[in-house]
């Protein structure tokens, strides 16, 4: 099981936090630093200083970093054309030695596109779809040939399709709760399935739907990665865990009901469970970006069993 540190910055982050976050995340053992690509602060936070690009913020710390991959939980379709898109994490790839995996999705927290000035189309999916279609395309296109994408949403004609990423292919992920069209989306352009916040038995569930599209794709369902994302709150003690779940301003109950949260014994426990569905990866989203005393924890009595 990988375990990867996952932040959410819109909710209040310097670049130079997140880089002592993802210091930590590769000196600790962890296997990559994700970041979430928001604009606005969510709930009652004030998001002080202000918003942090994604694909900056990982230019950065690929320059910063040596073994980890960087990556976003998800990039959203709607902030970006998706030609400029594939420059820039191409581009990232670049300075990171191949470090960079994609995870797009269609955009869907309104207010900050009204908050931004970001056109926020009522037809997400199908953009989506062909943004898909053009970054994997783009990237996918022999060196001295050039690319074409006319649909309903981009139009490129005689693209040179450049640059190319370091790696040959960039991992590509997909993830949401969507039962038809998110696990077809999924068996064609995905390399890695996310199910973000679910339970065990949804997890179970949603996996089985993208199996089954795979299949149905004529795609060996293996080929996949199946991961999760579960907010994390661990603790030496039962006063460790609520000092933690208090500053991040949610309750034990509700946290261990939907997250991993208490001992290292019961996140290790809960994790088998998470496991058991064929999640073979998860991104613990942490919250508290100041607390590196946590990751220590996680690191030492949580990854160490899962080795």
């Amino acid at each position: 099981m990988d375990l990867r540190i996952f932040t959410e910055p819109q909710q209040g982050a310097t670049y130079d936090t997140l880089l002592a976050v993802a210091k930590a995340t590769e000196d600790l053992g962890f296997d990559a630093f994700f970041r979430s690509d928001h604009y606005l602060a969510m709930g009652s936070g004030d998001g002080l200083p202000g918003p942090t690009d994604a694909w900056i913020t990982l230019a950065g710390l690929a320059r910063e970093t040596k073994r980890i991959r960087l990556g976003t939980l998800m990039t959203a379709g709607t902030f970006r054309l998706p030609g400029v898109l594939a420059i820039q994490v191409a581009q990232v790839d670049q300075m990171s030695g191949g470090r960079i995996e994609l995870g797009l999705g269609a955009g869907w927290f309104e207010e900050e596109h009204k908050a931004y000035g970001i056109p926020f189309p009522k037809e997400k999916f199908a953009r989506l779809e062909e943004q898909l279609e053009i970054v994997t395309g783009l990237w996918a296109t022999e060196p001295g040939k050039t690319f074409d994408h006319h649909g309903t949403h981009y139009d490129l004609t005689k693209s040179p399709a450049l640059p190319k990423p370091a790696q040959t292919k960039v991992p590509v992920l997909i993830g949401g709760h969507g039962a038809i069209r998110t696990p077809r989306l999924a068996a064609r352009f995905a390399d890695e399935f996310n199910m973000p916040f679910a339970s065990v038995e949804d997890t179970a569930r949603q996996f089985g739907r993208v199996r089954a599209a795979a299949q149905e794709a004529g795609r060996d369902p293996g080929d996949l990665v199946y991961s999760n994302a579960l907010v994390v709150c661990v603790g030496k003690d039962d006063q460790e865990v609520a000092r933690r779940a208090a500053a991040i301003g949610r309750e034990v109950a509700e946290l261990k009901a939907n997250g991993l949260a208490g001992s290292p014994a019961e996140v290790v426990d809960k994790i088998g469970r998470y496991a058991e569905t064929g999640s073979r990866r998860l991104y613990l989203q942490v919250l508290d970006l100041h607390d590196l005393d946590h990751l220590e924890l996680i690191s030492a009595q949580v990854q160490s069993q899962l080795r």
